[in-house]
């Protein structure tokens, strides 16, 4: 990548852009350069940074307001023992990185170069960046109404109020052509190359893609199962008991083993023992100025009474109605499949049996749409909230929006199979809400943005192709950034978790009354690598490196679906004629086996969890030992500390004899 040079002389590899509004004030963005600039001892970020030169053409129309940011080799090695990296020691262990020792890790040579991913250096830029905090500025200069309060973060200031628009990290074009073509522009059986999508994106990003390989590969098994059981019981809906006791050990077992591998590869990332850093106030979290107890810093304070009073008198209503209306439709859908079926029973004809298929249809789009505004309005309302954290905004995002696709995507299969006790209807439900939701899906996730995308930069797209045909050179460094800045911004991981949680249920609740459901994900899946690899290397901007060690939140959601799982096979099972057979004079003796069944299978579960531990041994035992290490260094420091100086120590006082047990010879 094409190097700058900053005001000071120093050269440098831009690494994070920084984009300010228009109308920025001179005054205000020489202000926050310096800020940028300054020596962290006068409560600076020490960092780079240049304004970018405008492309070519089109100069009046492009934001001048544009400015690169990076940092000096030391710079960042010092960042990296600031942000708590950790990278492989000299004896195969991860321990955090620090340069007092730095020659006694693994990949150190030389002078470090290149001992920092790009995803990292990126990552300890934006963590300097978010801690640049205010000191006796009452406002941004040139901006009064943007208020300032000491020890309150900058940038989060700056971007709640309008003042900066963007910021994000650069593509590094050689390293992604290479990750592209390793990744989804060749067609292989291999594996994905995780080591390499944490490389350049993080392990945030890396664990996705790890957890949706995992979960493909788990699918397999039940696949392979299911077509020969789906073959050969085409006509029989009944014949299920086998594949639903199968899918009862299935969903508890690759969750537990997923939980080991994550763990093993959050070790070897560097993320397990990492602990995370103290959590900053969200950029828009407002409230009344006071101490935070904590840090003792000023800082919006909101009353929690006041919080949980707009949880449960709006929000938790709203999503009581929300349930209601979603509950609204399904009888509308049910009144349809009805009227269908009457219309097909009275006059059997070709167009008739299609027209037993069109309610589904439109119900698995209704679905869709509502699951797409309930969406919005649940953002909204977590906003409303005003939740102080992110992590706290998150999970409360995530439960509205997950009760909600749960019951709008669930619940008429549900009533079809306890209420209607209808395993055909069940069947043919499942398999157009399944099939019509992937559909939907890959055309909103895959064709909509590159479409989007490329109408977007379709001039700059142009001027690349041509200037690539005319010389073979690298794309310009000011074209590489107006074109990245116009992409569309990666909003993380949640709705591709969201949409794997879908596809668990559907596959671990109701595959055993159709068992291609497994094949169908299994497909979706393998085409969801590909379009997925594609959007994050050239739909979006590249995202900020997210040192996570698990799927967070996600992990607890998708055993709340196993858990639901097995009650659910369970009751299937006890509805199946076979099992009906063996209690033909007692229904309430067979609600109460199942029942019983049921609490064994539950408990049997959790023994299963608990058994089954979340860390592999080796990888307990090199942390114990670090842990160990650590603990002993401290003391040897400690004992130092306390140690007088040999010239300090006072001699002992005549006649002053030893304790027995101390005596030479005794």
């Amino acid at each position: 990548m094409q190097q700058l040079v900053d005001v000071t002389g120093t050269s440098f590899t831009p690494l994070v852009v920084v984009e300010l509004a228009t109308n920025t004030t001179e005054e205000a963005i020489e202000w926050l350069l310096s800020r940028i600039r300054d020596k962290q001892e006068i409560g600076g970020a020490d960092l780079l940074v240049e304004q970018l030169g405008l492309g070519v053409g089109g100069q009046e129309k492009e934001n001048p307001h544009v400015f690169l940011v990076g940092a000096t080799r030391q710079r960042l090695l010092s960042g990296a023992e600031e942000v708590g990296l950790f990278k492989e020691y000299n004896d195969g262990s991860m321990r955090g990185f620090t340069c007092a020792n730095k020659h006694n890790f693994t990949e150190f040579m030389g002078d470090g170069d290149g001992f920092l991913s790009k995803a990292e250096c990126q990552y300890i830029v934006k963590h300097e960046l978010d801690t640049l905090r205010a000191q006796s500025e009452t406002h941004v200069p040139g901006h009064s109404e943007a208020k300032l309060y000491p020890g309150k973060s900058i940038i989060r200031r700056l971007q709640s109020k309008g003042i900066l628009i963007q910021i994000f990290p650069l593509h590094e074009q050689e390293d992604l052509k290479r990750l592209s073509f390793t990744w989804y522009k060749r067609v292989k059986l291999s594996l994905q190359p995780l080591d390499a999508i944490r490389q350049y994106f993080g392990e945030g990003q890396a664990l996705y893609f790890g957890f949706l390989e995992f979960f493909t590969f788990a699918l397999v098994p039940m696949a392979l199962v299911g077509v020969p059981y789906y073959l050969f019981d085409w006509e029989d809906y009944d014949k299920y008991v086998i594949f639903a006791g199968f899918n009862l050990v299935w969903c508890t077992v690759i969750l537990e083993l997923w939980k080991r591998y994550s763990a093993s590869l959050a070790y070897c990332w560097g993320t397990l023992s990492r602990k995370k850093a103290f959590e900053e106030p969200r950029p828009g979290f407002h409230g009344v100025l006071g101490l935070n107890p904590v840090t003792g810093r000023e800082e919006p304070l909101y009353p929690n009474a006041k919080r949980q009073l707009r949880i449960y008198l709006v929000s938790l209503p709203f999503v009581l109605l929300c349930l209601y209306l979603s509950l609204y439709v399904m009888m509308i859908y049910f009144q349809m499949e009805g009227w269908a079926i009457s219309v097909h029973v009275e006059e059997p004809t070709f167009w008739t049996g299609i027209l037993l298929f069109i309610p589904s249809i439109i119900y698995a789009v209704v679905i869709e749409i509502m699951n797409l505004i309930y969406r919005y309005a649940a953002e909204f309302l977590t906003e409303w909230e005003n939740h102080r954290l992110e992590s706290s905004y998150q999970n409360h995002l995530i439960l509205k929006v997950l009760v909600f696709n749960f019951f709008n995507c669930f619940a008429s299969l549900f009533y079809i199979a306890f209420v209607m006790q209808d395993m055909a209807l069940l069947r043919q439900s499942l398999a157009t809400l399944l099939i019509t939701s992937q559909i939907l899906n890959q055309f909103m996730e895959a064709f909509l943005p590159y479409w989007l995308q490329r109408r977007r930069n379709k001039k700059m797209l142009r001027k690349v192709q041509k200037r690539r045909t005319l010389d073979g050179q690298e794309l310009p460094l000011a074209e590489q950034v107006r074109l990245e800045a116009d992409m569309s911004t990666y909003l993380g991981t949640f709705d591709d978790y969201l949409e794997l949680f879908l596809l668990f249920g559907y596959v671990s609740l109701f595959s055993c009354v159709y068992p291609l459901a497994a094949v169908l994900v299994v497909l979706n899946n393998i085409t969801e690598v590909y379009s997925d690899a594609f959007k994050m290397c050239h739909v979006f901007k590249r995202p900020f490196s997210d040192p996570a060690a698990n799927i967070g939140v996600w992990q607890l959601a998708f055993e709340a679906m196993s858990v639901i799982a097995v009650v659910t096979n369970c009751a299937l099972i006890g509805l199946s004629p076979q099992v009906k057979a063996y209690f033909p004079d007692s229904e309430i003796q067979l609600i109460l086996w199942i029942v019983a069944i049921e609490h064994l299978l539950l408990a049997f579960k959790f023994l299963l969890s608990f058994l089954i531990p979340d860390v592999p041994k080796h990888i307990q035992i090199r942390l114990a030992r670090l842990e160990f290490e650590s603990l002993e260094a401290l003391k040897k420091k400690v004992r130092k500390l306390r140690r007088p100086a040999a010239g300090n120590r006072k001699p002992r006082a005549a006649g002053a004899q030893l304790h027995p047990e101390f005596r030479a010879g005794s």
